[in-house]
């Protein structure tokens, strides 16, 4: 219950700080960027921006106020019973000087047009379906256990260690829940915020599936929002969403060519479990809705990101209004073409009117709203920055760009260098991404492959459309090429997302060029228009139809809610205590938020920690030939317990010497037999004598 009206309270904080900060949202959903008139209810611009600004200011002041009671027994009880009366008390405030000098916004948030209000309904009734079941297939508890689907449960391992790490731990200073003892290099705050839901009181699943439905619902309704700004269509704005959700590909037509002739295509197309696509790692999910599912801190960096670009791109459209004039006005005074174009030139890029500072309130806040994003999602934080810095390019207000971008930085870097000992990233230039091929032809070819018929549309997109459509392709780009050529960490891969952010805002002006093709009388274009969106959604579709079946039919990974096992680690140990393990991905152990001296190495390694050095150090620990050596590498390591199991007697990377252990520190919890026995070890309660 306290954990809901947590909830309740971020969406009333956000409401609050919109009032102060951006009063004019209120009013923004009536017409298009170019003062074309539009229906569309309030409410799906203001409810998600309501959302992330309640969530991102208040899970803050939760954390800081928990960072600096760290030394306390339970910080999140005086972090909590400090922000959650503030936000109520602030929430009252606002709303007494609002009603005070007249200020509230009366009227209805919905559409007063009945049709369109009755499609909004629809569309956005149809997100929330998908969103539940997406999140609800994936995690859920049912009869006492935990069912974590197969599709999500390896990035759920480090998500679940670092939730249960804060419910259940105390884990301030923050430390990776994967590689414990060192800083933190993953944007965490995400599952911070659902670890205090869970320490509020809510069960885990609800704890996480309702701010990533949340988040999902949020991301969905600011693109559609952009989708109408921009084109002033409804049908526009619900194909971007569905662009969005069912990606563009080739892979479900290169799968049923290679049908073997004869048999059923729909009956192959059922009974297949696995992810399609030839391009590398293609077969993780890497590119379809699955990725919401186990990166639910993504759809949240998405709704800040749209937002961003939301409240900036008027500025464009006031450059392209404003440039227009002045080139026409240069034709009226009869002077010659190149003068004209020079002084259109000049206009743009060394006026005044381009670098003024109009709101310097808006760009400030803005700035602080993105840079507090960093640590839940960073890799938002740097998309939104690449297409803010080509829209910036042909805008007016520059500066206002400018003092947006410096704030976030100044802000990301702060958060970094409260969490990272050293530095959070190590960029360097690499042209290709996974593509097989890295040159320019492999880039193309691996781009049609992945993309289908994506490239296509926006090819002919910025072809026949207006100029500032054009530009909004390009910028909107920016992050596909930075992925394409910078990697920031050791694992390039994590770059998807970056494509991933392109290619969803890229789908609003195929959204624009498809419903212009739909709007012809002809037939044929009819035909044609309908044909583009079947092929580029048809291969989401079916990945949508993949995730449900992979993780009903495939099993699920299942948690027992009340093991002794988990007991025994939340009761006996907290955040400052290492584990010694087996490689662990997602267990009882890592359930009851043990943190690990070393997890698998696969999440450590991709976030940039030295994992090598600690393989070394491992299999030390576990084959010491005797007390005293194991002894002196445990103290050097901070190692509290040793767990000893399967995954230890049958490793390949070293030689279990298990009666040495239990020969230098006492046994303190045994479960199981034989080679399954599971035993825990207490480094503090040494048995060997010096």
């Amino acid at each position: 219950m306290i954990g809901l009206i947590y909830l309740i309270l971020c969406f009333g904080v956000g409401w609050g700080i919109c009032s102060i900060c951006l009063p004019e949202l209120y009013s923004s959903t009536g017409s298009t960027y170019d003062n074309r008139a539009i229906k569309l209810s309030s409410y799906i611009l203001l409810l998600p921006v309501w959302f992330t600004l309640g969530v991102l200011s208040m899970t803050w002041l939760v954390y800081l106020i928990a960072l600096l009671a760290s030394s306390m027994e339970a910080p999140l009880i005086i972090a909590n019973a400090i922000t959650m009366p503030l936000a109520f008390v602030f929430f009252l405030v606002i709303y007494y000087l609002n009603k005070s000098k007249n200020k509230l916004r009366g009227g209805s948030l919905l559409c007063q047009d009945k049709r369109t209000r009755a499609k909004e309904g629809i569309i956005f009734g149809l997100v929330t379906v998908l969103a539940i079941i997406l999140m609800w297939s994936t995690f859920y508890v049912k009869d006492g256990q935990l069912n974590i689907g197969v599709s999500v449960f390896s990035d759920f391992s480090p998500h679940i260690g670092m939730i249960r790490s804060f419910s259940y731990g105390n884990n301030f200073p923050t430390s990776y829940s994967h590689f414990a003892g060192e800083d933190i290099r993953y944007h965490f705050m995400f599952q911070f915020l659902v670890g205090n839901l869970e320490f509020l009181g809510m069960r885990i699943d609800y704890a996480f599936n309702i701010p990533s439905i949340l988040s999902f619902i949020s991301a969905f309704m600011l693109l559609y929002v952009l989708a109408l700004k921009i084109s002033g269509r409804l049908l526009s704005g619900a194909l971007a969403l569905l662009f969005f959700a069912f990606r563009s590909g080739k892979a479900i037509f290169l799968y049923i060519q290679r049908v073997p002739k004869g048999e059923s295509v729909l009956k192959s197309l059922w009974y297949n479990t696995n992810f399609i696509g030839d391009t590398p790692h293609e077969d993780w999910g890497l590119w379809n809705l699955n990725v919401y599912c186990n990166q639910r801190h993504l759809a949240f960096g998405l709704t800040v990101m749209f937002f961003i670009i939301f409240m900036f791109l008027p500025h464009l459209y006031e450059m392209f209004e404003s440039v227009s004039y002045q080139y026409k006005s240069f034709q009226t005074k009869k002077t010659s073409k190149s003068y004209q174009i020079w002084n259109t030139i000049r206009y743009a890029f060394f006026s005044k009117e381009g670098w003024k500072v109009i709101n310097l309130a808006c760009p400030l806040f803005l700035g602080i709203l993105l840079g507090s994003l960093s640590f839940f999602h960073g890799a938002a934080v740097i998309g939104c920055l690449l297409v803010l810095f080509v829209l910036a390019i042909f805008s007016l207000r520059r500066l206002e760009f400018l003092i947006t971008a410096v704030i976030a930085v100044i802000l990301s870097s702060l958060q970094s260098s409260l969490f990272i000992d050293g530095s959070a990233i190590a960029p360097k230039l690499l042209f290709g991404f996974i593509a097989e091929n890295k040159t320019l032809f492999g880039v193309v070819a691996y781009l049609e492959q992945l993309l289908g018929v994506l490239p296509l549309v926006i090819i002919l997109a910025f072809i026949f459309g207006r100029k500032i459509e054009r530009y909004q392709i390009m910028a909107f780009s920016a992050p596909l090429v930075f992925a394409f050529t910078v990697s920031l960490t050791v694992d390039v891969t994590v770059n998807h997302k970056y494509i991933m952010m392109s290619c969803i805002l890229l789908g609003i002006l195929a959204s624009v060029f498809i419903t212009s093709i739909l709007d012809k009388k002809s037939v044929v274009f009819k035909l044609a228009g309908i044909m583009l969106v079947l092929m580029m959604t048809l291969t989401g579709i079916y990945d949508f139809v993949t995730v449900l079946t992979k993780n009903f039919r495939e099993g699920r990974v299942i948690l027992d809610m009340k093991h002794p096992t988990t007991d025994f680690v939340r009761e006996n140990s907290d955040s400052k205590d290492i584990f010694l393990t087996d490689s662990y991905t997602i267990n009882q152990v890592v359930f009851g938020g043990a943190m690990l001296y070393q997890g698998h190495q696969y999440y450590a390694w991709s976030a940039g920690y030295d994992t090598y050095y600690r393989d070394i150090m491992v299999a030390s620990m576990y084959q010491a030939s005797s007390p005293r050596e194991l002894d002196k590498l445990v103290r050097e390591n901070n190692i509290s317990y040793i767990i000893v199991d399967y995954g230890n007697r049958t490793s390949m990377d070293y030689n279990l010497n298990e009666d040495n252990i239990r020969a230098t520190y006492e046994c303190v919890y045994e479960t199981g037999s034989d080679e399954w026995d599971l035993s825990i070890f207490d480094t503090s309660k040494r048995i060997y004598q010096e």
